[in-house]
């Protein structure tokens, strides 16, 4: 099968930066979507943002010019770059994957998440 595992997350102060990592290992064909998710305490899962292979990533309203995804295909590796953290941002922060583990089947994969805190 496949494990996403997800790196990166800690304590870091409002206006901060932080880069999170989510690599992908096992059966891998190809990887046709990632995407990061958060989910706060006490709230639903919300979409960070996603990139599809080939394409632009595309993210929610809330991280929009504060997060940047980037993919490694040599590495099966996401990357979510963000910036100008606020209190606001503390969340679990997962990764999700729809990875071709053969060329004819899909599967859709979630990583174990990474704590964020922003906080003074």
């Amino acid at each position: 099968q496949v494990q996403l595992v997800e790196s990166g997350g800690g304590l870091v102060q409002p206006g901060g930066s932080l880069r999170l990592s989510c690599a992908a290992s096992g059966i891998i064909f190809s990887i046709d979507t990632m995407g990061w998710y958060r989910q706060a305490e006490g709230s639903e899962r919300e979409l960070v943002g996603r990139i599809v292979s080939g394409g632009a990533p595309d993210y929610a309203d809330s991280m929009k010019g504060r997060s940047t995804i980037t993919f490694d295909n040599a590495k099966n590796t996401m990357y979510l770059q963000m910036i100008d953290l606020k209190p606001e941002d503390t969340a679990v922060y997962s990764c999700n994957a729809d990875v071709r583990i053969r060329r004819w089947e899909t599967k859709n994969f979630w990583g174990q998440g990474t704590h964020v805190t922003v906080s003074s």
